[in-house]
């Protein structure tokens, strides 16, 4: 195993990005950025042993600085929307900034994806990266000062485990994910709505309206379109005449995953494409999962010339449910003065037999 370095490109701040390859015996590999802690590429062999890149980015830094579709972006200090953009912690009303609709969406404008982190520890022997950053109280109108890190591990087993860390001084929100976009055929192959995805979830939290806030109730999945307890195509019933479907334009969901407990990472879904030949496993000590369907992406100028449009990939960005904070009954994502924030997903790439 190895971790290698080198210069990715200036900021518009003047400040310089580096990408670190992480890479193993197999020479299977994945790049990291310290822009923004954002995953830039994953590249495992496919069935008949062919390296294969399968998130969705770019070739450039500039591109990363706009990245209006969160491509590979490392998220905080909370994923998902967090309705009317405000909540009260100990009876204090904490105003956020509004980012989509009237809503805070993952964080708020500029949020960690767009920030320049340190690498505080390289390791080859685990080939990882550690990048740390200090979120300064009030930003995007979070409260305290956030100390929080990212750790990116590239395993001989072809799993790509994101272990994040952090404490406040202040009670605050912690809520972490990351927003890459998976195509098991490669990325700029086309449509990923052919590829079968298993959700370990007999629950799902449907939204409101098209504001995609939940309305605080947990549904079950069966006997509708959002029921992937069967692994089938991501695409079969995207766009069934059902209401869920049409507020979100596509499956922009989040579920509630089974045999949740604190601290417990199991695994939660399985992606898999027939052609390629490539799964992978999620496994996460989180709740919950967002389901997205790329339903959003436009023409985003991507890696190696592609363009990436409508459905080109799909996203499982672990969390508690959105707008938690809000809503007693959902899992609560406070974090109080000095405790230690520590959450694990990993997602991991393997040929399916």
């Amino acid at each position: 195993m190895s971790v290698s370095e080198k210069k990715f490109g200036v900021l518009q701040t003047g400040e310089s990005a580096k990408i670190y390859h992480l890479e193993n015996k197999s020479g299977a590999y994945a790049e990291v950025t310290d822009f923004g802690a954002i995953l830039v590429k994953v590249c495992v062999p496919d069935k008949e042993g062919t390296l294969t890149d399968v998130v969705l980015g770019y070739d450039d830094l500039e591109s990363y600085e706009v990245n209006g579709c969160f491509f590979g972006a490392t998220i905080g200090r909370s994923g998902n929307r967090i309705g009317g953009a405000k909540f009260s912690i100990n009876g204090k009303e904490v105003v956020l900034a509004q980012n989509e609709n009237d809503n805070n969406l993952h964080s708020g404008p500029n949020g960690f994806e767009k920030k320049l982190w340190k690498a505080v520890e390289i390791s080859q022997d685990k080939n990882s990266v550690v990048f740390n950053r200090i979120s300064p109280d009030g930003e995007n109108g979070y409260p305290g000062e956030f100390d929080v890190s990212v750790k990116y591990e590239f395993t001989e087993e072809n799993e790509l485990k994101i272990h994040y860390q952090g404490v406040c001084d202040e009670p605050t929100i912690a809520n972490m994910t990351n927003h890459s976009y998976f195509n098991l055929n490669g990325e700029g192959s086309g449509s990923a709505m052919d590829q079968y995805l298993t959700l370990h979830a007999k629950y799902y939290t449907p939204v409101a309206d098209s504001h995609s806030i939940p309305t605080g109730v947990y549904e079950e999945v069966a006997g509708t379109p959002m029921d992937f307890r069967t692994a089938k195509k991501i695409g079969q019933d995207i766009d069934a005449d059902f209401d869920q479907l049409k507020y979100t334009g596509g499956y922009d969901h989040n579920y509630v995953t089974d045999n949740y407990a604190k601290g417990n990472r199991r695994l939660i879904a399985t992606a898999y494409s027939d052609k390629s030949g490539i799964a992978m496993d999620v496994a996460t000590d989180c709740p919950c999962v967002q389901l997205y369907a790329g339903n959003f992406i436009i023409h985003e100028d991507g890696k190696n010339g592609h363009v990436y449009t409508k459905r080109n990939a799909f996203c499982l960005e672990t969390q508690v449910e959105p707008n938690a904070v809000n809503v007693e009954d959902f899992h609560s994502p406070i974090l109080n003065t000095g405790e230690q924030y520590d959450s694990v997903t990993s997602y991991r790439f393997y040929i399916k037999k």
